[in-house]
This record gives structure tokens, C-alpha cells and sequence, in this order.
């Protein structure tokens, strides 16, 4: 299934869109929005969405599309999880997954504008695959029921601000992430039984047309189901979290491309998932 939510900032309606994306249904009836509370109805009732043909069939065009996931409670990121991408940024691959938190509030629609701080020159861009929880996940036992607390996965551009991350951090990197707007995520929430294996899945990134990041989710040092597994030690995964798993090589902080400017178009795109495109703006 892909899931998505359609209208305003704080105005979204759920929609369920077909496969091909050219048919969507109304979801108000079975739930007011995709939230933690319905993705674990969902999780406990598999088959709660499997007669679409009892929906009414709605229209999307020209609506705004919002982020997949209402209101995460938390957004965690994983750093430095492919190793190219380590090598570039100058860290040796980590031996345990390294975990940052962005604040919840810097989730955006997938084709909102985003916001270049005042006075930032290195603000950055990051592809990453992004797994957002349905059933609370507390000690799991292992790796493989790790990934039945999976509701889905959609697309995160994990922004980043180098200075704000690494000069100005204090000793770690929120500060770099958790500017507004730093989490375009969508357009949707395709679920986990779609998508297949979360480990055989391409990412790409183009900034105003030019290529930038191409790898494959095989590349992570850590796999999702090893990721859900190992936070489920340290933190409670409630429903509607959202985990960010590493982006791949052919960021700006590798030296090999300019940073992020004003106008600058940032494309993202995951097979089986989709694409966003976001464009930059000076923060007001």
C-alpha cells in the first residue's frame, strides 16, 4: 500500500494511492490522519485497508502534498552508516551504528520549499531511506522481528548545516540538523510488504539537474533490520517514529560540489518509493 496525506500545513486528509500512483481513495473514513495511533491499528489488523473499492475515489491534483507521517514523535538519524560516505566526511567507517536525533518539527512536505539559515554557506543535502516504525519496538529479540515493528519506508532529505554540525556543535550534530525545514519526507509511505527487501533499493540525488549521489541501500553498514534491533536496546520505538538511515557518498561536505544557494533545485529519488524535489530559500 502507499500512503499519503494531501492539503495544507495542519490541514492534510489521508489518502491511499494505487500502485501506479493514478488512482487515490479517501482514508477519512477509516482514520482522520496517518499518525502513530493508525499505524498500529495497522499493524494489528493487517487487512484494515484491504477493500479499497469500499473508499470513495478522490482527487489529488493540484493539491500540496504534506509529509506521509503525521506529527513523529522522533526523528532519529543514523551517521556515517555507508562507508564511502564516511570516508568523505573523514571518519572511519563506526563499528556501532551512531545515533543523532533531529527535532520533529523540521519534518516538510516532499516538494516544500526549504529554508537556507541566515547567513549559512554550507548547507547540505542528504538522500537517505527512511524507515518509519508501526508497532512499538522494546527489546527486540532479533533482527528478523526487529522488522515486523516496520509499518513502511518513504524518502528523507536529512538537510544538514556543516558549520552549525561540526564547527559550532558543542560535541554533537543536531544543532546542524534540526534548522526548519530540514526534512522534506515523502510523497509517500509505501509499506513494508511492498517494498520487498529494504536492502536491494537505489538512491539518487541531483541538485539543479546534475547528478550528486547514486549507491544502493545494500551499501549501509548497518541494515534496517539490524538498526530497529539495536535501537530497541537503548530507546522505545513507539509508532509513527521515524529512523533516518545514512546517506550515501556525493554530499557538498565531500569537496567535490558547491554547497546549497538560494534557488538551487534539490532532487531526491528511491526506487520502489519515489521522488521529491525541494527548492532552496533564504530563511525570512
Amino acid at each position: 500500500m502507499r500512503l499519503m496525506r494531501v492539503g495544507q500545513p495542519g490541514q492534510e486528509r489521508p489518502v491511499l494511492a494505487s500502485s501506479d500512483g493514478t488512482r487515490h481513495y479517501d482514508l477519512r473514513p477509516v482514520t482522520a490522519d496517518i499518525d502513530g495511533a493508525f499505524l498500529a491499528a495497522l499493524a494489528d489488523n493487517p487487512g484494515l485497508l484491504a477493500d479499497a473499492t469500499t473508499l470513495s475515489e478522490t482527487s489529488v491534483e493540484g493539491e500540496r502534498i504534506g509529509p506521509p507521517v503525521a506529527r513523529p514523535s522522533a526523528v532519529l538519524c543514523i551517521g556515517q552508516n555507508y562507508a564511502a560516505h564516511a570516508a568523505e566526511s573523514g571518519a572511519e567507517p563506526p563499528e556501532q551504528p551512531i545515533l543523532f536525533y533531529k527535532s520533529p518539527n523540521t519534518v516538510v512536505g516532499p516538494y516544500d520549499d526549504v529554508l537556507i539559515p541566515r547567513g549559512s554557506k554550507k548547507t547540505d543535502w542528504e538522500v537517505e531511506l527512511a524507515v518509519v516504525i508501526g508497532r512499538r519496538a522494546r527489546y527486540t529479540a532479533s533482527r528478523e522481528e526487529a522488522l515486523t515493528h516496520v509499518a513502511g519506508y518513504t524518502i528523507s532529505n536529512d538537510v544538514s548545516e556543516r558549520t552549525y554540525q561540526l564547527d559550532d556543535s558543542g560535541g554533537q550534530w543536531s544543532k546542524g540538523k534540526s534548522c526548519e525545514t530540514f526534512n522534506p519526507m515523502g510523497p509517500v509511505l509505501v509499506t513494508a510488504d511492498e517494498v520487498g527487501d529494504p536492502q536491494a533499493l537505489t538512491l539518487r540525488s541531483w541538485v539543479n539537474g546534475e547528478p550528486r549521489q547514486d549507491s544502493t541501500t545494500a551499501d549501509m553498514i548497518f541494515g534496517v533490520a539490524e538498526l530497529v534491533h539495536h535501537l530497541s536496546q537503548y530507546l522505545v520505538l513507539e509508532p509513527g517514529d521515524v529512523i533516518n538511515t545514512g546517506t550515501p557518498q556525493g554530499v557538498a561536505l565531500s569537496g567535490r560540489f558547491p554547497y546549497l544557494a538560494p534557488e538551487d533545485v534539490v532532487e531526491l529519488e528511491i526506487t520502489s518509493i519515489g521522488r521529491q524535489r525541494s527548492v532552496m530559500r533564504p530563511a525570512p
